[in-house]
């Protein structure tokens, strides 16, 4: 299967690796900046023929790949996942889906009528203690479903913001809810029951004066089975990253995962006897906040591709996790709950608003 990525910078190595380890074909790597790409290209096994592209339009006219990754700042990810779904090829596209509903919806209504696989890169599904939750989950262990919670304690200073002029932008990037927190949010949201029905949200800018959005934020979610969500995530945890937890309380079992990155079991109590003890070879030790799922995601959209089922992160998968964040910046903005769905929001909507 004929591959391309688009975006050579922080996370493309998590992606590249997982194309090789998936057998893809790597046919192309496109970045403005070309020398990103030959620098990615290095660490690509002996021998691959790749060819390097500074326009995701020519590469796509030139190569005709069958999935393309969009790796991108998170500004450009919408335009960039049209024009690959109208070039025909299947997308996998990094976090955050786009920057506002409108565009969230412009790809789903791309990818519908192209019959193609779109899939929202929420790799951390696939941690290794997420899975073990979720299967707790939807065997009914936790029984009737009280509150969860998703908590991100990270730290980014000066020279992480600087680093790009996008980062920390209302029109390219957003805060640390949609950069640094929309995968907890993610996974908060996914085992809560999936439907959101009202936010109330706070943000604030506490420590990074020369970005425009948040370094923190907090909110407490409202889902339609009646359970609540709270979030907590900053940038400004002093001494480098914590912690990434996850924990869903229910009225028969409690489970709290951890780590940097969500991956490991923290706490693990139920009332039934065969989930008392966690298998401890769920943990894992990744190297970095990204975490081991991508190469899984990878061959979960191979599989998609190949029987034309839903991946396991779908496009409104995508949309949803997004619509979480901008509703917590709204109801921050506009100092009063939210509810969603929404209709419309874009982080454009915030800028100048604080």
């Amino acid at each position: 299967m004929k591959y391309a990525l688009v975006g050579c910078g922080r996370v493309s190595p998590n992606h590249i690796s997982a194309a090789v380890e998936n057998g893809l074909e790597i046919t192309a790597l496109c970045d403005i900046d070309i020398d990103k790409a030959k620098s990615v290209a290095a660490e690509l096994p002996r021998g691959n023929d790749v060819r390097f592209y500074d326009d995701h339009r020519q590469m796509l006219e030139v190569e005709k790949p069958e999935l393309t990754a969009i790796a991108t700042f998170s500004g450009t990810h919408a335009d960039i996942a049209v024009d690959c779904i109208n070039a025909g090829s299947n997308v996998i596209i990094e976090k955050p889906i786009a920057l506002s509903i409108a565009d969230a919806d412009r790809i789903i209504k791309a990818e519908e009528d192209s019959g193609l696989i779109v899939c929202a890169n929420h790799q951390n599904r696939f941690n290794g203690p997420v899975q073990h939750m979720r299967k707790a989950l939807l065997a009914g262990k936790f029984g009737k479903l009280f509150y969860g919670t998703a908590s991100v304690r990270w730290s980014r200073g000066e020279e992480y913001y600087k680093s790009a002029d996008w980062r920390g932008t209302w029109e390219q990037d957003g805060g640390t809810l949609m950069n640094q927190c929309i995968h907890a949010i993610d996974l908060l949201r996914w085992m809560m029951g999936g439907e959101i029905t009202e936010v109330v949200g706070f943000t604030e800018n506490m420590m990074h004066p020369y970005i425009e959005c948040e370094d923190f934020g907090t909110a407490i979610l409202r889902f339609k089975n009646g359970s609540y969500g709270i979030i907590d995530g900053t940038v400004n945890t002093y001494g480098g990253d914590y912690e990434e937890t996850l924990s869903v309380f229910g009225e028969k079992g409690f489970a709290k995962l951890g780590g940097t990155c969500i991956n490991k079991v923290d706490d693990w109590v139920f009332e039934d006897e065969s989930e008392r003890e966690p298998a401890a070879d769920v943990d894992e030790h990744p190297p970095s906040v990204y975490g081991f799922g991508h190469k899984s995601l990878y061959t979960d959209v191979i599989k998609s591709i190949v029987t034309g089922k839903k991946p396991y992160v779908d496009s409104q998968a995508g949309k949803k996790a997004l619509e979480a964040v901008l509703a917590i910046y709204k109801s921050a903005a506009d100092k009063k709950p939210v509810k969603l769905p929404l209709e419309s929001c874009s982080t454009l909507d915030f800028k100048d608003r604080r």
